[in-house]
């Protein structure tokens, strides 16, 4: 977990210590102590903040990674000659500008259908944002 995440949670100060010390430890037999005072200093805390935040931090990174696959999972069916698409998207998100939509997928279809040197990939990027 990163530096900034731990740093959010509240845990004993002797907790943090071990862990930022564990994080600058090189060799494997002084990470393995380490983590053996990590454990003896976990059982003298609550854990169930600290439990909470790592399944949190692990949602997190699950839910990033769903969006960016129905991010990519849109791109593709945008880019497939069904007519029905754009009216698909813009159904599920009705705050989008059609026209510019439309172009977007325009483009990125004529890029896609040219030659490999002549692309652009601009529109194909574009409509990934």
């Amino acid at each position: 977990m990163p530096d900034a995440r731990l740093n959010d949670i509240a845990m004993p100060e002797r907790l943090r210590d071990a862990l930022a010390n564990y994080k600058s430890t090189r060799s494997f037999e002084g990470k393995r102590r380490q983590l053996q005072f990590i454990g003896k200093v976990m059982r003298e805390v609550d854990a169930e903040p600290l439990r909470e935040a790592v399944a949190e931090f692990q949602l997190g990174h699950a839910r990033n990674a769903l969006e960016l696959h129905q991010a990519e999972r849109w791109r593709t069916e945008l880019l497939s000659e069904d007519k029905d698409v754009v009216t698909r998207w813009v159904a599920e998100h009705p705050d989008t500008d059609v026209q510019q939509l439309r172009a977007l997928v325009r483009n990125a279809r004529k890029d896609q259908a040219a030659a490999p040197e002549k692309r652009n990939g601009r529109a194909y990027r574009e409509l990934f944002q």
